[in-house]
C-alpha cells in the first residue's frame, strides 16, 4: 500500500507495475483518517475488496467491474468465470453487473472475432477506460442539471440540504451524484449548510461525507440519523439529496438503508425529496420496486460501531438490509445526466433513459412534466 497525496484522490485507476497490472482503489474502509491505496493483483482481491466496501458506491462499482474483467484478461485468468464472480459481489447495485458485463461483451467479440489473448486484455481495459470517462461527464452533468432543478425548487435564497450516505468523488470516476449537485450549489455561492445523516450502521455519511465536504470547503454539520426528524419538524430543510444504487422500471430507488425515512419525512413536510443518478443505475429489466433484490450484511456491523467492542449481548439476532426501498410517489424528482423527471413514473423514466446525449443540454435541467 502506498500514501496517497491529499492534493489528489484518485478513487480507482489502473496500474502497471513490476509485478504486473493491477487495480489501485482508495481503501474506504480507512477514510477519514488514513489515505491508502490498495492494489488489487488478482480478481479474487478485487471481489473481496467490494464486499468489504474497500470500494463502494453504485457508479464506481460499474467501473471497478469493467476494470476487473480486464484485470482477469491481463492476467489470463477465466474471464468468464472472473465475470461471474464480480457481478454477484454485491447483488443491489445493477451497475456492478453492468459494468462488468460492458467490458465482458468486448472481450466475447474480440474472441469471437479471432483476436488473441493479449487484444481480448487490451480492449477490455479499453472498454472500461471508456466507462471512467462517459461517467466523470455523466457526473458534471447531474451537477449541473441537479443544481438548477434546486434553483427552482428553492427560490432565491441559501440552501438546506440534507444528505443520506456517500454520494460524492468516491462512489464515481467523476464529482459523484447527489453530492456533485451540493458541490454545484456550494461553488454557486447557494449552500446555506449541508446537513450530514451519519449513515448507520458504517457511518458512510460521518466517514466519508463528512471528509468530502471538509475538502471542498462546504459548510455541513453532521447528525445522528434518528435526529433528522426534529430538523424537519424545526423548518431547518430545504431538500433532501440522495443518491441511488439501483432504480426500478417505475421509478422506485434502492438506496442505502435510512433512505425511505426521508423520503416519508420529506413528503410529511412538503419537502422536496430528489434523486441523483447515472441512467446506469436506472434497471429496466427490474419491473417495480418489490422486485429489487436488497443485500442483508452480517450481523456485526449493527451489533459492533466502528471498530469498537460489542454494544449488543451475545446470540442478539440482527435485521440488517444494506437498503431500503423508497416508492416513487416519495420522490419529487430523479436527476441524470440526460435532465430531470419529475413527477416520477415509469413512461417519463423510459423517455429520458432513451434520448441521446447530444439532444439534452447543459444550461439547463432537461425537466419532463408529465
Amino acid at each position: 500500500m502506498a500514501a496517497l497525496d491529499r492534493t489528489d484522490l484518485p478513487v480507482i485507476r489502473w496500474a502497471q507495475g513490476e509485478d504486473g497490472p493491477a487495480v489501485a482503489l482508495l481503501d474506504q474502509t480507512q477514510l477519514p483518517h488514513v489515505e491508502r491505496e490498495l492494489f488489487c493483483t488478482e480478481v479474487p482481491e478485487l471481489v473481496e475488496a467490494i464486499r468489504a466496501l474497500r470500494v463502494r458506491g453504485a457508479p464506481v462499482l460499474g467501473i471497478a467491474g469493467a476494470y476487473g474483467v480486464a484485470l482477469a484478461a491481463a492476467r489470463g485468468a477465466d474471464v468468464e468465470v472472473a465475470a461471474s464472480q464480480l457481478a454477484s459481489a454485491r447483488p443491489t447495485a445493477v451497475n456492478l453487473a453492468s459494468g462488468v458485463t460492458r467490458a465482458l461483451s468486448v472481450c466475447r467479440r474480440i474472441s469471437a472475432a479471432g483476436g488473441g489473448p493479449e487484444e481480448v486484455a487490451q480492449g477490455a481495459l479499453a472498454a472500461a477506460r471508456e466507462l471512467h470517462r462517459e461517467d466523470a461527464e455523466a457526473s458534471e452533468a447531474m451537477a449541473d442539471h441537479g443544481c438548477a432543478l434546486l434553483r427552482e425548487l428553492v427560490p432565491g435564497r441559501a440552501m438546506r440540504l440534507l444528505t443520506h450516505c456517500n454520494t460524492g468523488r468516491l462512489v464515481s470516476g467523476g464529482r459523484g451524484t447527489a453530492l456533485a449537485v451540493v458541490g454545484a450549489v456550494h461553488r454557486a455561492g447557494l449552500l446555506d449548510m449541508l446537513w450530514v445523516d451519519e449513515t448507520r450502521p458504517l457511518l458512510q455519511g460521518a466517514r466519508l461525507t463528512t471528509y468530502e465536504a471538509a475538502r471542498e470547503g462546504m459548510p455541513h454539520t453532521l447528525l445522528a440519523d434518528n435526529a433528522a426528524g426534529s430538523l424537519f419538524a424545526a423548518g431547518e430543510v430545504d431538500a433532501v439529496l440522495v443518491g441511488a444504487d439501483r432504480i426500478a422500471a417505475d421509478g422506485a430507488v434502492a438506496n442505502k438503508v435510512g433512505t425511505y425515512p426521508l423520503a416519508v419525512l420529506a413528503r410529511h413536510h412538503s419537502v422536496p425529496f430528489v434523486v441523483v443518478a447515472p441512467r446506469t443505475t436506472v434497471d429496466p429489466a427490474t419491473r417495480v420496486g418489490a422486485d429489487i433484490v436488497v443485500e442483508q450484511r452480517g450481523g456485526s456491523e449493527v451489533t459492533c460501531v466502528g471498530s469498537g467492542g460489542p454494544t449488543a449481548p451475545e446470540g442478539t439476532r440482527v435485521h440488517n438490509p444494506a437498503f431500503d426501498v423508497t416508492p416513487p410517489g416519495l420522490v419529487t424528482a430523479i436527476v441524470t445526466e440526460a435532465g430531470a423527471v419529475s413527477p416520477v413514473t415509469g413512461a417519463d423514466l423510459a423517455e429520458l433513459c432513451s434520448i441521446p446525449l447530444e439532444r439534452t443540454s447543459r444550461s439547463g435541467n432537461g425537466m419532463m412534466n408529465s
